[in-house]
C-alpha cells in the first residue's frame, strides 16, 4: 500500500508494537515515532523508531504534518486512553484510525474517530460505533447496534442486534449480549458473561472461575508418568 501519511503512535506497550505492524502493514500511515509520557519512558527506541517524551511533542513533530493514533488498551477503565486522546487533540494533532482490510463492514455502519478495529470482525448494517473504540479481532456486532464511545470489545464477543454498548465499558472474550439489551455506560462485562436484561452504570459482570478437576490428566488417561 502506498504511504501518503505520517503516524505517531502514544505507548509502548504489546498493543503499541501489535498498532505499529497493523499501520504499516494495511494503511496508508507511515509510523515515524512512538510517544510516551516522560515519567514513563523506559529505552530510547521502540521497533526501530524514536521514543519521544508526550508532553513536548508537538515541538519536534509538527501536529499539521503528524496523526497521533493512542495504543492504549483498557486500563483505568478505558480513561487514559481517552486521556491522552483528548491531549494529543489539544496539542492540534489530528486522530488516525485503522479499519482492517480483512473485517467485513457494511456500507450503512458508521464510524466516530480514533477507532481501531481488527480482522475478522463482521460489522453488521446500520451499525454505529462511536470515538475512541477498540474492537479486538473475530467478534459480531449486529445490526442497528450501537456501541459507545472510549469503550474495549475484546475478542469473539457476540452483540446481537439492537443493542446500545454505554460508554467506557468493556466487554471480555466469548462474552454475549442478547437482542436489544442497554448496557449502562462503565461496565465492565467479563470473559464468557451472557447478559440478557439491561444493566445499569458501573456494574460488574463475572463468570465463576472453572475449578481445576481433582482427577488429574494422568489419572485420567491411565498414562505411567514414572516410565
Amino acid at each position: 500500500m502506498i504511504k501518503t501519511k505520517k503516524l505517531i503512535i502514544i505507548g509502548s506497550s504489546s498493543f503499541a508494537e501489535i498498532a505499529h505492524d497493523y499501520f504499516e502493514e494495511d494503511s496508508p500511515y507511515n509510523i515515524e515515532a512512538f510517544s510516551v509520557e516522560k515519567k514513563y519512558i523506559q529505552g530510547s527506541t521502540l521497533k526501530g523508531k524514536k521514543i519521544v517524551p508526550f508532553e513536548t511533542l508537538e515541538k519536534f513533530y509538527n501536529p499539521k504534518d503528524y496523526s497521533i493514533f493512542v495504543a492504549i488498551a483498557y486500563a483505568q477503565l478505558n480513561r487514559l486512553r481517552t486521556r491522552l486522546v483528548n491531549s494529543a487533540k489539544e496539542k492540534g494533532f489530528d486522530l488516525a484510525s485503522y479499519l482492517s482490510s480483512k473485517c467485513f463492514s457494511s456500507n450503512s455502519a458508521s464510524y466516530g474517530s480514533h477507532n481501531f478495529i481488527f480482522e475478522n470482525n463482521t460489522i453488521q448494517p446500520y451499525t454505529s460505533i462511536g470515538n475512541n473504540v477498540i474492537v479486538w479481532s473475530g467478534n459480531h456486532i449486529g445490526h442497528h447496534s450501537n456501541i459507545g464511545d472510549n469503550c474495549f470489545i475484546s475478542s469473539h464477543c457476540v452483540i446481537s442486534g439492537h443493542c446500545q454498548i454505554g460508554s467506557s465499558s468493556f466487554i471480555g472474550v466469548n462474552a454475549t449480549i442478547s437482542n436489544n439489551i442497554n448496557i449502562g455506560k462503565d461496565n465492565w462485562i467479563g470473559p464468557s458473561t451472557l447478559i440478557c436484561s439491561d444493566t445499569p452504570a458501573g456494574s460488574i459482570f463475572k463468570n465463576p472461575k472453572t475449578e481445576i478437576s481433582k482427577v488429574n490428566s494422568y489419572k485420567m488417561f491411565k498414562l505411567n508418568m514414572s516410565k
